[in-house]
């Protein structure tokens, strides 16, 4: 089958000059799961961006399901690292995700029956049928994030970008989180490129690593990136990786540092990438 994203010599560049993404070749296939991760700056959330149709490449190609990507394209779900959701939203479960069903912003939709069939099969898929009941100002931090984890897989997406879902979570919704994406996304064949600052909870879910750094990617197993060599490489100082207890640490300068702490990103590290070039 096609890969579900070619990348082709792409290149990004800022009206301030900053070249965020440099020639980068890759190929997703149908149903991989995958961890995007860099150090700031390193052109994550462009990457992101970009497939999403937001941002047109300076140079190369960038195909999605075979075609240039498209703003609001139905074979992609999306879940932004800067959550809409208010704590005090007394809106319940179920009407927040109709509102977003066809596009609405405000007000909410009446269902008819297949709408309302395919939530309702969403909601079950995520194990979140409780909360389409309750308002949202009652739901915990990882309740709401079940739901707008749902809300990214309305219309069987082919393709799932899921931007930090784990921030903000505490340990043990964050495995929560991570078992609901493998088990919905292995049955779909979905292809789930997952933004993420922490490796290490992640290990055993993902089957590649694409990792961006310095404007480079490498794209290959926790094995094959997460080496000194490469990071060495796309960070551009000395690197050491250490494998302990099932967790992999990074060394810079003298200094311990768990690969999380290394893995945080909302590329705003250089002012002014808004404009773009």
């Amino acid at each position: 089958m096609p890969p579900i994203i070619s990348i082709e010599h792409l290149s990004k560049s800022y009206a301030t000059g900053f070249r965020a993404l440099k020639d980068i070749n890759l190929d997703i296939k149908r149903g991989e799961i995958f961890a995007l991760l860099g150090p700031n700056g390193a052109g994550k959330t462009t990457l992101m961006r970009a497939i999403l149709g937001l941002l047109p490449p300076s140079a190369g190609t960038l195909r999605v399901f075979g075609r240039a990507p498209q703003r609001g394209d139905r074979g992609i779900g999306y879940l932004p690292q800067v959550r809409t959701v208010l704590p005090d939203l007394r809106v319940r479960g179920l009407d927040f995700i109709a509102s977003s069903l066809h596009g609405e912003r405000w007000g909410l939709p009446q269902l008819g029956r297949h709408d309302r069939g395919m939530i309702e099969e969403t909601l079950d898929a995520v194990g979140a049928r409780d909360l389409a009941k309750r308002p949202l100002s009652d739901m915990s931090g990882g309740e709401r994030q079940r739901l707008l984890l749902a809300q990214s897989l309305i219309g069987s997406p082919k393709l799932l970008l899921l931007d930090e879902p784990l921030i903000s979570l505490d340990a043990r919704h964050q495995e929560v989180a991570i078992d609901v994406v493998r088990k919905v996304c292995r049955e779909r064949k979905i292809t789930v490129l997952f933004s993420a600052h922490e490796l290490n909870q992640l290990l055993g879910t993902l089957d590649r690593v694409l990792y961006l750094g310095n404007g480079q990617v490498v794209l290959g197993t926790v094995e094959e990136v997460i080496t000194a060599p490469v990071l060495s490489r796309l960070y551009g100082t000395e690197i050491q990786v250490v494998r302990a207890d099932g967790h992999i640490f990074v060394m810079s300068r003298g200094r311990d540092v768990e690969v999380a702490d290394h893995l945080h990103d909302d590329d705003h590290g250089h002012g002014g990438h808004e404009h773009q070039h």
